[in-house]
């Protein structure tokens, strides 16, 4: 499988769970594991009627293709 650049992001998964969980970010710096908790905790975790289905593999499955180092890169503030 090919990752094709998408708007500008490294792939479609980067730019949608950026689009959907960060665009509006403005808390304090994080780094990649601090983004992917936090996309976990949102999909996953706060909706506990998901944990254990085939819909959270779907998600999970989705997730591991996003790039975190990306999304933390651009969430965070310029010093």
């Amino acid at each position: 499988m090919t990752t094709e650049k998408y708007n500008g992001w490294s792939n479609y998964e980067t730019w949608r769970i950026h689009l959907e969980m960060f665009d509006a970010w403005t808390n304090d710096p994080v780094d990649e594991d601090g983004c992917k908790e936090f996309a976990e905790f949102l999909a996953i975790d706060a909706i506990p009627e998901v944990e254990g289905t085939l819909s959270e593999g779907y998600i999970r499955s989705f997730l591991d293709r996003v790039d975190w180092r990306e999304i933390a890169e651009s969430t965070n503030p310029e010093p």
